[in-house]
C-alpha cells in the first residue's frame, strides 16, 4: 500500500509540473503574439504617419480633402513596390516555417518581431482607409473574439483535428479568391472573402489554440528547452496570424471609411 502511495504521488507530481509547464509555455505563445501584435500597429500607424500630409506643397499625390502622399507614400501605396511590401509577409510566414529548425530560439524570436514589423507596413494603409475610431473599435471586437475562442480550444475535450483539416482547405481558397480580387477589386467578392474569413479564422483560433497545447503536452517529456522555445514561437505566430486576419476581415465588413 505504501509502495502504490509513492506511485500514486510521484504521478501527481509529474502532472502538477506538466501543468505549471504547460501553463508558463502559454504565457510565452501569448506574450510573444502580443508584442508582435504591438510592434505591427505601432509600425503601421508611424508608417501612415510619413505617408501622408496635408501640405500640399511637394505632395505626390491627393487622396482626400486637405490630404496628400508624400513621395514615400506614393511609392508603398502608388507604385508597384505596393506588390512586394503586400506579399513580403507571406515570404516570411513561408522562410520562418522552413529554416525554424536550423534557428537558435533567440534567433526565430527576432525574425518572428521582423516579421510583425513588416506586417505593419503591408497594413499600414488602413489608417488611411478607415477613421482612427473604427480601428480601434474592431481591434477591441476581435480581441474579445479572439479570447474567447482560444479559451474554447485551450479548454475543450473535443479533438478538433477533423475541423482544422477542413479550415485549412477553406484557408487555401481564401488566399486564391483574395489573389484573384487583387486585380478583379469586385466589392462583391470582397465582401464574401471577409464574410467567409470570419469564420475561418475563428475556427482555426480554436484549432491553433488546442494544437499548441497538445503539442506541449506531447513534448513536454522530453525536456529540450530550445524546441520548446521555438515552438512556442511558432504557435506565436500561429495565433498572430489568426488575430490579424481575423481582424482585418472584420474592419473590411464594419469599419467606416474615411
Amino acid at each position: 500500500m505504501a509502495q502504490f502511495d509513492t506511485i500514486r504521488s510521484a504521478a501527481g507530481a509529474r502532472t502538477a509540473e506538466i501543468d505549471a509547464g504547460l501553463r508558463a509555455h502559454m504565457n510565452q505563445v501569448y506574450g510573444t503574439m502580443s508584442v508582435g501584435m504591438l510592434i505591427t500597429f505601432l509600425a503601421a500607424w508611424a508608417i501612415a504617419g510619413l505617408a501622408v500630409t496635408s501640405d500640399p506643397a511637394g505632395a505626390a499625390a491627393q487622396i482626400g480633402a486637405d490630404k496628400y502622399l508624400t513621395s514615400f507614400g506614393y511609392a508603398i501605396y502608388g507604385s508597384a513596390l505596393k506588390y512586394v511590401i503586400m506579399f513580403a509577409p507571406l515570404a516570411f510566414v513561408f522562410g520562418l516555417s522552413a529554416m525554424i529548425n536550423k534557428m537558435s530560439a533567440a534567433t526565430a524570436q527576432l525574425t518572428f518581431y521582423a516579421f510583425a514589423a513588416t506586417m505593419g507596413l503591408s497594413i499600414s494603409s488602413i489608417f488611411l482607409m478607415y477613421t482612427g475610431a473604427s480601428i480601434i473599435q474592431v481591434f477591441l471586437i476581435t480581441s474579445i473574439a479572439f479570447a474567447g475562442l482560444s479559451l474554447v480550444g485551450y479548454t475543450t475535450k473535443k479533438d478538433l483535428s477533423a475541423m482544422g483539416t477542413f479550415l485549412m482547405m477553406g484557408l487555401i481558397g481564401l488566399i486564391v479568391a483574395s489573389v484573384v480580387n487583387i486585380f478583379m477589386q469586385s466589392s462583391a467578392m470582397q465582401f464574401a472573402i471577409s464574410s467567409i474569413g470570419v469564420l475561418i479564422f475563428a475556427g482555426l483560433t480554436a484549432y491553433d489554440t488546442q494544437k499548441i497545447k497538445n503539442t506541449y503536452l506531447q513534448m513536454a517529456h522530453s525536456g529540450d528547452s530550445e524546441w520548446l522555445g521555438k515552438a512556442a514561437i511558432m504557435g506565436a505566430l500561429s495565433l498572430y496570424l489568426d488575430f490579424i486576419n481575423m481582424f482585418m476581415m472584420l474592419l473590411h465588413l464594419f469599419g467606416n471609411r474615411e
